[in-house]
């Protein structure tokens, strides 16, 4: 019988720098509960997070003060202990002239990408030999906007990697673009490659690349869909091949998507609607990478800003920050639908959720 590996998952959360704001957890990975090792305070709204699992390293998105006293953007690095799932500081760096919303690692481990919702811009900081972060070596401000009053300027809102680790992709909600850049990691630099324009008024949030085949989804905050791509990954070309609602047809309130992640065995999307306060449950076509709805699954929680599936695929947990908890499902494997676990873990307007093994 094959030995489970340990795992850990890490929590980022709205609080304020008095109050614990990043945890990390020991997971069971029988039934899909977490519990809560350690917790860190100090940090102002660490809402997002990555995590490196080779050198053990944590990265949280903070808010700082420039020269002038205004708020900006800052991340801090952690390390952590696997043994203990206890986390020490290591340093705190400014990366943009504006408070961001997302933070990720490239595939390396060597850069760390930020983007700043507010002002329209991405960052990238080297990660120096000790884990540190270093000062930003680079920032890109986009220019533009699109169709509805809150798309008057641009809003990167995330940085994603390709397989390949070749180019990094931006969702910009203000512009309605997928902007794409070839990551020059040893120059530290972002280098514009190209733009995919999606439907007026979607509002591009997150994205995910398929684990074997090459597609893409992007979830669309403001439009409430999924729009799915081909990928062209020597070229780092995305072309669309679909969109598709977010919502059943007979839901007519409000709704704002977030957060969406491919099943690791690569059958199933997951997207979350807030509002709708569901997870929608799609079938992918191996073939095509089109999408099929399969089901609408209720979070039994309030705005699932975020949620995460386990590294074995056997569980998805989802972050309900106007709850103040994080609701555990079971996520057949053949149909691809959630049953509630039962398991519930309460913690102030959590936000963000990353698992790693631990070999």
């Amino acid at each position: 019988m094959e030995k489970k590996k340990k795992t850990l998952a890490f929590i980022g959360s709205y609080a304020d720098s008095n109050n614990p704001g990043v945890y990390s957890c020991r997971y069971n990975e029988e039934n899909g509960s977490l519990e809560v090792t350690h917790q860190v305070d100090g940090l102002q709204n660490p809402t997002f997070l990555t995590v490196d699992a080779t050198n053990w390293k944590l990265y949280a998105l903070s808010e700082g003060l420039d020269e002038n006293q205004q708020r900006c953007g800052a991340a801090s690095s952690y390390d952590v202990d696997t043994a203990a799932g206890e986390l020490t500081f290591l340093n705190n760096e400014i990366t943009l002239p504006a408070t961001t919303c997302h933070i990720t690692l490239d595939h390396t481990n060597q850069v760390v990408m930020v983007a700043s919702y507010h002002r329209g811009m991405v960052g990238l900081s080297p990660v120096l030999a000790d884990g540190r972060l270093g000062t930003t070596a680079d920032i890109q401000q986009h220019q533009g906007a699109s169709v509805l009053s809150v798309q008057d300027r641009p809003r990167a809102h995330s940085v994603f990697l390709d397989r390949a680790n070749r180019y990094a992709g931006v969702c910009d909600l203000g512009l309605d673009k997928i902007i794409m850049y070839k990551l020059d990691i040893p120059a530290k630099r972002f280098i514009p490659h190209n733009e995919v324009q999606v439907t007026p008024g979607s509002g591009p949030r997150h994205f995910a690349f398929h684990p074997s085949y090459a597609f893409g989804y992007v979830i669309n905050e403001l439009g409430s869909t999924v729009t799915a791509f081909s990928y062209e990954e020597e070229r780092g070309e995305l072309t669309e091949i679909q969109t598709i609602s977010t919502l059943p047809l007979s839901y007519d309130g409000e709704n704002a998507c977030a957060d969406i992640h491919v099943s690791p065995d690569g059958k199933f999307l997951y997207g979350s609607n807030r509002g709708h306060d569901s997870i929608v449950v799609y079938a992918i076509d191996a073939a095509t990478g089109k999408l099929t709805v399969v089901e609408h699954a209720p979070t039994l929680g309030k705005h699932p800003r975020n949620f995460a599936i386990s590294p074995d695929g056997q569980f998805v947990l989802v972050a309900n920050k106007d709850s103040d908890h994080i609701v555990s499902f079971s996520r057949d494997t053949q149909s691809g639908k959630l049953i509630p676990t039962g398991s519930v873990l309460n913690v102030s307007k959590p936000v963000c959720i990353k698992f790693a093994n631990v070999e």
